[in-house]
């Protein structure tokens, strides 16, 4: 099968690409977004259109979904094939949703119940996957001091997400739009597998906040998308996730040594050692395997599905401690495969628990990865995306 790869630089992007071709497919790669930030929607469809009509394809595949893609797609009748890897993605609502040349895969539930209705047929719940093989060999071919330089007792690879916050552009708001907003967000930090963050926005906070946030979020093309749905996940979900991962490694620095590594200010967090970026194929592995427990505490606008975090975790071989997601069950089976914690008292007590008990941390973490090899691999997923997607199931 003939491939265009249409790329915008996620970290996944090699993997895949590397999992197509060893299932036989030839994949061919469009990269002008990865180099240049200044490209258009105009420019896109340009390229994509161009090369189909010089060099015929079965598919076109991209990370997350591009509605001109799309548009392109349907005109040439083609399939166009997107998996989502984060949350939330605006652009899954907009109109170019329900070309029928689509068939779209989304890692999270939640994400899915909202998109699948809009497309009926064509969209598709697919969790996430993971490349054993070459973290593998990262890891057995890093050097002794690397491994020493990168060993750690708690880790944490990500961003604090509170440099990249929208909900703190807003100015001014008057008190009861405060106050009811910092309730809502305090009540759901405390509740894990379960956002109701939306169902309890009334119309008259939604357009409270609009009017104190300038430039408050609109996609510029038609789109589903309600203000509502923007709030809860783009604005709420963000604000929620910074809150939460300070005060997780506010508490964790207390009693235990944490490595965060992260471009995020840690300057609030004066126990905790930033060592700075880790290189994602060279560097992160090594953490992940070396690093005695990896944190996992999901972005909140992940609502219900399991982030890449996860499945690379233990494709290192590494033990995860994670925040429970509802789909966590469905794909992995908690105290066997990883581990996972429901308040902050009990991620504390968990911590303590597994820097001493050694065997069975390396239990669970070897367990996590024969499931991540038996299940998860990206050969495996994406021969059962294809096969989904050209109606072979």
């Amino acid at each position: 099968m003939k491939i265009l790869f249409y790329r915008y630089g996620s970290i996944c992007e090699p993997d895949i690409i590397k999992g197509f071709e060893e299932l036989g497919h030839t994949v061919s790669q469009i990269t002008e977004e990865i180099t240049n930030k200044d490209f258009l929607f105009g420019d896109c469809a340009r390229v994509v259109g161009n090369f189909l009509m010089e060099h015929p394809q079965d598919c076109v595949f991209t990370i997350n979904f591009f509605p001109i893609i799309s548009d392109v797609c349907n005109i040439f009748k083609i399939r166009y094939i997107c998996w989502s890897v984060d949350s939330p993605v605006m652009e899954l609502f907009s109109k170019s949703i329900q070309n029928p040349c689509n068939r779209i895969f989304l890692f999270d539930r939640m994400q899915y119940t909202e998109i699948a209705p809009l497309n009926p047929g064509n969209v598709f719940h697919f969790p996430l996957a993971v490349n054993v093989t070459d973290k593998q060999n990262v890891i057995q071919q890093a050097s002794i001091s690397d491994l020493e330089r990168f060993s750690s007792n708690v880790s944490f690879v990500g961003s604090l997400y509170t440099e990249k916050c929208p909900y703190d552009r807003l100015s001014t708001p008057p008190a009861y739009l405060s106050g009811y907003l910092n309730g809502l967000m305090e009540a759901q930090l405390k509740v894990y597998g379960y956002y109701f963050v939306e169902e309890l926005l009334p119309d008259n906070i939604v357009e409270e906040f609009k009017a104190h946030m300038e430039h408050f979020y609109t996609y510029p093309l038609e789109t589903y998308l309600t203000d509502r749905q923007t709030l809860a996940q783009l604005y709420i979900g963000s604000k929620i996730t910074a809150i939460e991962r300070v005060r997780t490694f506010t508490m964790l620095s207390e009693h235990f040594d944490v490595d965060l590594y992260t471009a995020s200010d840690t300057s609030s967090l004066p126990r905790i050692h930033n060592r700075g970026l880790a290189k994602t194929l060279t560097e992160m592995p090594i953490i992940f395997h070396e690093s005695k427990i990896n944190l996992n505490p999901t972005s909140r606008s992940i609502r219900s599905g399991l982030p890449l975090r996860i499945f690379d975790i233990l494709g290192c071989g590494g033990f995860v401690l994670t925040n429970y997601q509802p789909e966590l069950p469905e794909l992995f089976t908690p105290g066997e495969d990883l581990v996972a914690y429901s308040s902050l008292e009990e991620l504390n007590e968990l911590v303590a628990y597994y820097l001493e008990h050694e065997n069975e941390r390396k239990e669970i973490a070897y367990n996590g990865l024969q499931k991540v090899k038996t299940h998860y691999t990206y050969p495996i997923r994406l021969e059962q995306m294809l096969q989904l997607a050209f109606g072979l199931i």
